[in-house]
Formats: C-alpha cells, structure tokens, sequence
C-alpha cells in the first residue's frame, strides 16, 4: 500500500512539473528546416526549457500554421513561440492560441491583421537577396548555392553554407500573398532581434516591425540567420522571454 501512495505522489510530482514547464516552440523561415536551431537549441535544454522545432511543409500559410497548432497543442505548459523570417508572419497568426505566452521574431516578418508577408516589403527596396530567389516549374522558390552563401548566410563558413543550400526548404511563392488574420503580438508581449547586416529583410524594415508592435528589441551584426552565427546572444534573448512570460 506505502508503495502504491509513493508511486502515486511520484507521478503527481512529475505531471505537475511537466505543466509547469515552458516550452520553447521554434518556427523556421523560407529555405530552410528545422535543423536551422540545431546551435540554439542545446543552449535553451540547458537552461531547463523544453524544445519543439516545427517542420513547416512552406505550403501555404494555413498549412505552417497548422503545423505550428500542432506542436502548441501538444504541450501542457506555456509556450514561447519563436519565428524565424517567413516564420514571424507564421507566429503572428499561430501566436493567439492560450498558451502562447510570448512571442520572440528571429530577423522576421510580423505582419499585422488583413497583411501578408508581400505586403511588408512594398515600402522598402528590395532586399539583395531576392536576386538570388528562383522559380522552379511548380511554383516553389529557392535559393541558389551562391546567394545562401553571399546574400542568406553570408557570415558562415562555406562548408556550412553549402550544406544549407542542399537542404534548404522550397517555399510555395503565393504563401506570401496569403494574408495574416490575427496579430497575436497585439496582446501577448513580444521581443525582435534585428539582424544589421541583413541582405534577405531589409534592416531599417526589420527596425520599423519591431517598433510596430512594440517588441523588446535586441540588434545583432548578423546575416539573416543570427541562429546560426550568434547562438548564444539569440537563446539569451527567448530564456529572457520564457523567464519573463508567465
């Protein structure tokens, strides 16, 4: 019978802890996967924080949405949803669920309701690194090896880079004409790293998003993928929104 009560409590325990738990969910962009957090990730499991990368099909904008539900509705925590790019407006949509506490935009697109991620860049010139974008016969885009190299990563070594072109993710283009119809960073606080050297999102565009909806903001000498060239400053700155976020 002791042992019984003992395993009972255990189990209690461990439920309780597991619901106590935050997690951290994380959004890739356009050309690329979920292997794109494999630096930060280690560093946010240390900190005590479960992980969950999504693989985005890049299908459309319901279908990365729905694969980041997914992943949401799995956890019994609070959740800490972090973006990456084409996976801000992802988040920006998916961020209203309940237990979204926090939102954390990587270099990344925040459009608001009745937007879409082609919206946002019509104020700026465009971005370098859409020179390096290709059309394939069924409508998904990539990028060539040379412009992950000089335009997407362009502060990684060359092995990296080549790697990352090979398995990179093809995005279906009219994704980013789908329109957003919820802001979640209107009512769950949010926090932005700029990335200053960008060449796929133009800096000053990536400034004014993080000013429009009010976000912490962090600014880092980065490519577009500060993951993968300043981890550590990039965890630092999701374990300070899973340590402020209820």
């Amino acid at each position: 019978m002791y042992k019984s009560f003992l395993l009972f409590m255990m189990l209690s325990a461990a439920t309780a802890a597991e619901k106590t738990q935050k997690t951290v969910v994380l959004v890739h962009g356009a050309f690329a996967d979920g292997s794109s957090w494999d630096k930060v990730i280690p560093l946010l499991q240390a900190k005590g924080l479960k992980v969950v990368a999504v693989q985005n099909p890049l299908t459309s904008l319901a279908d990365d949405v729905a694969a980041a539900k997914r992943a949401i509705d799995a956890q019994s925590g609070s959740v800490i949803l972090v973006g990456h790019s084409w996976g801000g407006t992802v988040i920006t949509e998916a961020g209203g669920h309940d237990k979204v506490a926090a939102l954390v935009f990587v270099a990344a697109f925040a459009p608001d309701a009745g937007e879409s991620t082609a919206d946002l860049g019509k104020s700026s010139p465009p971005p370098p690194g859409s020179e390096s974008i290709r059309p394939d016969s069924a409508g998904f885009l990539s990028l060539t090896t040379e412009g992950v190299a000089k335009n997407f990563a362009q502060d990684l070594p060359a092995a990296q880079t080549r790697l990352m072109a090979v398995t990179q993710g093809p995005i279906f283009a009219k994704a980013f004409e789908d329109k957003v119809t919820n802001a979640a960073w209107k009512n769950k606080p949010s926090w932005y790293i700029v990335a200053e050297k960008d060449r796929m999102i133009q800096p000053d565009l990536e400034r004014a998003m993080a000013k429009k909806i009010n976000a912490k903001v962090t600014s880092l000498p980065t490519s577009h993928v500060p993951m993968q060239s300043r981890p550590k400053e990039v965890a630092a700155v999701i374990i300070a929104a899973a340590e402020t976020s209820k």
